[in-house]
């Protein structure tokens, strides 16, 4: 059986700013979601974040690119976003598209990775 890669080693397949991208926002996360439990895909460049196994127990997640880094916010079509930042198509999923560090800065970030809690916390 392979061991489970680390959010270290999936990084390293990725240019150094998208590097510095993924690990700034996974910092971002650790730091809106207390004791948060983060898990790897490897094969699908997903890194999981949410508190027990499986896609119930799952919050948001981080989805790496070549140009950038997605966070994924699972319901976010769900979610109130008064400063329209989440972008895609999909009727119950959303996400966030980064491309520089200064994109997690943006105001209203941090309070839709906290309207995802909520969401999850009222939904478990």
């Amino acid at each position: 059986m392979r061991p489970s890669r680390t959010f270290d080693d999936l990084l390293t397949s990725y240019p150094p700013d998208v590097r510095a991208l993924a690990s700034a926002a996974q910092k971002l996360l650790v730091k809106r979601l207390p004791r948060v439990e983060e898990t790897i895909d490897s094969a699908a460049a997903v890194i999981g974040y949410g508190y027990g196994p499986g896609y119930r127990g799952l919050v948001c997640t981080l989805i790496l690119s070549k140009s950038g880094v997605k966070l994924g916010l699972v319901r976010g079509g769900e979610l109130a976003d008064p400063r329209k930042l989440r972008t895609g198509s999909g009727k119950v999923h959303r996400y966030l598209q980064f491309r520089t560090s200064s994109d997690l800065r943006k105001a209203g970030v941090s309070e839709l990775v906290a309207a995802a809690l909520k969401a999850w916390q009222e939904r478990k």
